[in-house]
């Protein structure tokens, strides 16, 4: 089953985002991830949320969005994600 992950960012440096944007999507695509969706966060509403903006990727499988967070090529990009944002990941699966 397709899953999702999805990000959310509380951005830090917005001078060296694309640079890690650049350096990430090709992990992404590596492990058959794509891009649905990404933008500002234009409201919260209901809880509360400390980030900015999101990223939505569509993976095959949870275990393929797990690889990809955990391959080396990625793990590699943790340094620069770490100064560039507060991230929180999750991924949800597509129902049957």
């Amino acid at each position: 089953m397709a899953a999702y992950l999805i990000a959310f960012a509380k951005i830090k440096d917005a001078t060296r985002l694309q640079e890690y944007a650049g350096a990430a999507a090709p992990t992404l695509v590596a492990a058959g991830g794509s891009i649905v969706g990404r933008g500002k966060l234009a409201e919260t509403l209901a809880g509360s949320l400390s980030a900015d903006s999101a990223l939505i990727v569509k993976f095959p499988s949870v275990a393929a969005a797990r690889d990809w967070y955990q391959s080396p090529a990625y793990q590699a990009l943790l340094p620069l994600r770490d100064q560039v944002m507060s991230p929180t990941f999750v991924v949800i699966e597509e129902p049957a």
